[in-house]
C-alpha cells in the first residue's frame, strides 16, 4: 500500500499526495512558497492498490495558488505482505468488526456516518461474539502502542486502505468487481433488446473487416529496419569521431549541426532511407529545395513548410497564416499555385471559412505524396545528391583513454627521506659492483 503525507500550516481536506520531499519539486516550489515549521497530516490514498491512481500529478489534487498556505510534498512507499491482494486474505465480517471497534476506541466514537451504521449492523448480527471483538480490538491497540510511531502510522494506513477497498463507502464503485478471475457484473446492467444485438453485430463485422498483417511480415520489416539503421546507431556502432559525453570533444556535435558546409556521409545516407528522413533534416530540406527550384516545382515544398508552420506554430497567428497560404498557394492566379485535385481543394476551401490548426491537413498530405512519389525518387538519382554523397566527410575515430581502468598506473613519488636512502643504497651497490668487476679483471 502507499502511504501519503502532507505537511501544511492549516487544516485542509485529505488529498492524495507524495511524501518525503522530492528535490525537483521542492526546488520548484521553494521560490513561491516560503518555508516555515510545518505540522504533518496523515493522508491515505483510498485506491492504493491501483498503481495508476498513485501516479497522478500532485498539482491535479491540490490548489497551489491558494494564499497563506505553505505546502511540503514528498513520497514514501511501504507495503506489508499481510495486506497484499495476492495473498487473498478473505475480508470477513469478524475482521471488519474488529477494525471498526478498534477505530471506535481509538477515536472515541468519532466514526463516519456509514461506519456507524455498519458498526451497529455488525453489533446486532454477531452479538454473540461481540466480547471477543472488543477484546481483540483492545489487544491490537495495546500491541500497536509498543511499536515505533512511524511503523504504527504505516500499519494503520495500510489497514484503512485495505478496508476502503474491500468495504468501500456508499456510492463508490468497488474496484474488486473488475479483473481476472473476478465476476464482472456489468453485463447485468445492459438491456438486452434489438439495439443491443444490432450494435454487437456491427462491432463483429468491423472486427472481421479490419486489415491485419501477419507476424512474419512484421518481423521481416523489423529486421530490415534494424539492419538499415545499424550503422547509424550510436550505441551499437559508436559516435565518430568520438563520443562527446565521454571524451568532452564537441567535434561530433559540430559536424552534425543543423547547417554545416559539408555534412557527414552517414547524414547524407539517411536521406535515402525515407522521404521523411529528408524532410526532418534542415540541411536535407535545403538541398531538396535547390533541386526542386531547378525543376520549377519548389512551390510544393514551400506549401508543405507553410502547412507545418500552421500546424505547429502559434495559436494566435493561425488565421493570419491560413490567409497567407490561401493567397500564395490556393487562390486563382496565385504566384505559387499548387496542383491539388478538386475534391481536396473544395474540402480545404470549406475549412478555411473557419480556420483551425489542422485545416490544411488534406491538402498538405496530397502535396506530400506527390513529392514522395515523383520528385523524391528523381532527386536520389540526380547528380546533385550523388555529388553531395561523394563530397561528404567520414570522420576518423579518435580514441582517448579517459576511464580510470584504461589509464596507465601512476606510481606515487617517494618521500625525501626514502629518496635519499634509495640514492645511498644505489651508490653502495654501484661501488660494490665496480670493486667486484676490478677484482675479477685482475684475476683474469
Amino acid at each position: 500500500m502507499f502511504i501519503f503525507f502532507l505537511a501544511a500550516c492549516e487544516k485542509h481536506r485529505p488529498l492524495p499526495l507524495f511524501t518525503k520531499p522530492s528535490s525537483s519539486l521542492h526546488h520548484r516550489l521553494s521560490p513561491c512558497l516560503p518555508l516555515s515549521p510545518l505540522a504533518h497530516f496523515l493522508i491515505l490514498h483510498p485506491s492504493a492498490s491501483l498503481p495508476a491512481a498513485t501516479l497522478s500529478p500532485p498539482h491535479r489534487t491540490i490548489n497551489l495558488r491558494q494564499k497563506h498556505r505553505k505546502v511540503s510534498l514528498g513520497f514514501f512507499f511501504s507495503q506489508t505482505p499481510y495486506f497484499w491482494t495476492s495473498t487473498r486474505w478473505p475480508a470477513s465480517e469478524l475482521d471488519y468488526a474488529i477494525y471498526l471497534a478498534k477505530k471506535n476506541i481509538r477515536k472515541q466514537g468519532e466514526l463516519m456516518e456509514y461506519e456507524k451504521e455498519r458498526y451497529s449492523v455488525l453489533h446486532k448480527r454477531i452479538n454473540h461474539t461481540w466480547d471477543f471483538v472488543v477484546m481483540q480490538a483492545r489487544e491490537q491497540l495495546r500491541a500497536s502502542k509498543q511499536r515505533r510511531k512511524a511503523d504504527r502510522i504505516v500499519l494503520e494506513c495500510q489497514e484503512q486502505a485495505y478496508w476502503l477497498i474491500n468495504r468501500p463507502p456508499p456510492g463508490v464503485h468497488n474496484v474488486l468487481d473488475v479483473g481476472l478471475e473476478r465476476p464482472n457484473n456489468f453485463s447485468a446492467r445492459v438491456t438486452l433488446n434489438s439495439d443491443y444485438y444490432k450494435n454487437e453485430i456491427e462491432t463483429s463485422r468491423r472486427a472481421l473487416g479490419r486489415n491485419r498483417v501477419k507476424s512474419s511480415i512484421c518481423l521481416e520489416g523489423f529486421v530490415k529496419y534494424s539492419e538499415q539503421y545499424l550503422n547509424h546507431d550510436p550505441i551499437m556502432q559508436g559516435c565518430l569521431p568520438s563520443n562527446p559525453w565521454i571524451s568532452d570533444d564537441t567535434a561530433h556535435w559540430t559536424m552534425n549541426a543543423d547547417m554545416v558546409p559539408t555534412p557527414t556521409r552517414l547524414r547524407v545516407e539517411r536521406w535515402s532511407f525515407s522521404f521523411m528522413e529528408l524532410l526532418e533534416d534542415s540541411m536535407g530540406r535545403r538541398e531538396f529545395m535547390t533541386y526542386l527550384e531547378k525543376e520549377f516545382s519548389a512551390e510544393n515544398l514551400c506549401f508543405w513548410q507553410a502547412c507545418e508552420d500552421v500546424r505547429h506554430g502559434e495559436s494566435s497567428r493561425i488565421v493570419e497564416k491560413v490567409e497567407d497560404i490561401y493567397k500564395n498557394f490556393l487562390a486563382p492566379g496565385a504566384a505559387r499555385w499548387v496542383n491539388i485535385d478538386s475534391k481536396t481543394m473544395d474540402k480545404t476551401l470549406e475549412g478555411i471559412r473557419h480556420p483551425h490548426r489542422f485545416v490544411m491537413d488534406d491538402a498538405q498530405m496530397h502535396i506530400y505524396f506527390l513529392m514522395k512519389k515523383d520528385s523524391y525518387p528523381r532527386y536520389l538519382k540526380s547528380d546533385l545528391y550523388k555529388n553531395m554523397l561523394a563530397k561528404a566527410i567520414v570522420p576518423q575515430e579518435t580514441k582517448k583513454s579517459v576511464f580510470p581502468f584504461m589509464r596507465r598506473q601512476r606510481h606515487s613519488s617517494p618521500s625525501p627521506a626514502q629518496a635519499a636512502t634509495q640514492a645511498e643504497d644505489g651508490q653502495a651497490k654501484g661501488a660494490g659492483q665496480a670493486g667486484t668487476n676490478s677484482a675479477g679483471g685482475s684475476n683474469a
